[in-house]
């Protein structure tokens, strides 16, 4: 439900794409006229990104579109769902594949780049302990946040879907899963690497709109079990990832063949 609580959320929208091709050129188009249209209503727009193949096949996608200019990066704000505590140079960060697919690319501006907190490394910098670093993001959050919020209201979301219906860091019957603050550490996680920080589910359904963006058969029975009505987002966490407005599952034709 909506954090504070207010109407229920609309019921879940499926749009489904021929392949994960299509699906990353398709999502990349939403995504471009959402920031837009965000721009246009509010001056700026917010994103949160999010990893894996085919989030980081979406960024590629907005990166090489025609419409790619008609967004202001300088005014758009970049946070993350979740991310590897490695260290900041590891190919294994979030960030560092959003950068390489988009991010460096575009001229955004680097003071409204939010990345997570790293792994003290070689290179200096970090933090020892994942909690650390997800109570500095929790206070960045709060930090650019309306008052009497503790996160802003982003514009666009993006989500994965793992095979065990899994977004963010946020894995079945998890610590993770009943958290109340904004952010919070991950330890032992059952995909490597196990440590991570993520966002929670009170910060998820701060999003005006959370989209979920899935590819591949592999995926087809996480994206039936977390879309059945009444699904425990407990045992089930992507049917917990709801928006304040709306909420967009992006699949293609394969993701959605136990629909």
């Amino acid at each position: 439900m909506p954090a504070g609580g207010g109407p229920a959320p609309e019921p879940p929208t499926v749009v489904v794409h021929a392949d994960a091709g299509v699906l990353a050129r398709a999502a990349a188009a939403r995504l471009i006229t959402a920031l837009v249209d965000a721009q246009a209503a509010r001056g700026e727009a917010s994103i949160v990104l999010t990893g894996g193949g085919i989030g980081v096949a979406l960024l590629r996608a907005v990166r090489a579109s025609p419409a790619v200019d008609a967004v202001d990066w300088a005014r758009v704000d970049v946070w993350w769902g979740d991310e590897r505590f490695v260290p900041a140079d590891s190919p294994d960060r979030n960030d560092q594949q959003a950068r390489e697919a988009l991010l460096a690319h575009v001229p955004v501006d680097p003071t409204r780049v939010f990345p997570m907190g790293h792994l003290a490394g070689a290179g200096g910098g970090g933090v020892a302990e994942p909690e650390t670093a997800a109570a500095a993001y929790a206070e960045t959050l709060a930090a650019r946040a309306v008052a009497g919020s503790a996160v802003p209201a982003f514009d666009v979301l993006l989500l994965g879907l793992g095979p065990e219906t899994h977004v963010a860091s946020i894995f079945p019957d998890s610590p993770a899963a009943v958290a109340t603050g904004t952010v919070t550490a991950v330890r032992d996680c059952p995909k490597p690497p196990p440590t991570r920080v993520t966002l929670t589910f009170p910060a998820l359904r701060a999003a005006r709109e959370v989209w979920v963006v899935v590819a591949g058969e592999e995926k087809a029975e996480a994206v039936a079990n977390a879309l059945t009505p009444g699904a425990d987002p407990v045992a089930f966490p992507a049917a917990g990832a709801v928006g304040r407005e709306r909420t967009l599952w992006l699949v293609d034709r394969a993701a959605a063949s136990r629909l």
